[in-house]
């Protein structure tokens, strides 16, 4: 596999798995009624429509919507996918801590292992996509083909 397919790979990975943590923040909100907590109700919505926002756009030709500036956008939206996912994964922690805003987490039910393993994942394959692709062989093909 070329350096090029597996930053792709990556990437793709990346946003699936930040897709997924929207995904199971949203049945959350719904199936188990975190709508009715106050606050916390509020951020698993906009953690829903945060993940679904950047997890599509890196999945997205943005080599044809951006541009020019497709490299600088994926970047942005690498770290942006990097930020929601370790955001969430910390706000769980404090949750379980201590609580946040009010509301403590108690257990490991499957939604949060899930949610743990989807956050970890994000941050592990963005990550890993954003140090490949600084790689100084990658820069020559970073501008041209990546942002695709």
């Amino acid at each position: 596999m070329t350096e090029r397919r597996f930053e792709s790979v990556l990437r793709c990975l990346g946003a699936f798995a930040l897709l997924a943590v929207g995904i199971d923040h949203i049945e959350q909100y719904y199936a188990d009624y975190y709508r009715a907590v106050p606050t916390i109700g509020t951020l698993f919505v906009l953690n829903f429509a945060s993940a679904a926002v950047v997890g599509l756009a890196l999945l997205a030709p943005l080599r044809r919507i951006a541009g020019r500036f497709a490299s600088q956008v994926v970047t942005f939206l690498a770290l942006s996918g990097i930020a929601i996912a370790a955001a969430t994964l910390a706000g769980l922690l404090v949750s379980e801590n201590g609580g946040l805003f009010g509301f403590m987490e108690v257990g490991y039910r499957g939604a949060i292992v899930l949610s743990i393993a989807f956050d970890a994942a994000t941050v592990v394959l963005l990550s890993a996509f954003l140090i490949l692709r600084s790689q100084p062989w990658a820069r020559n093909h970073t501008h041209k083909e990546i942002a695709t």
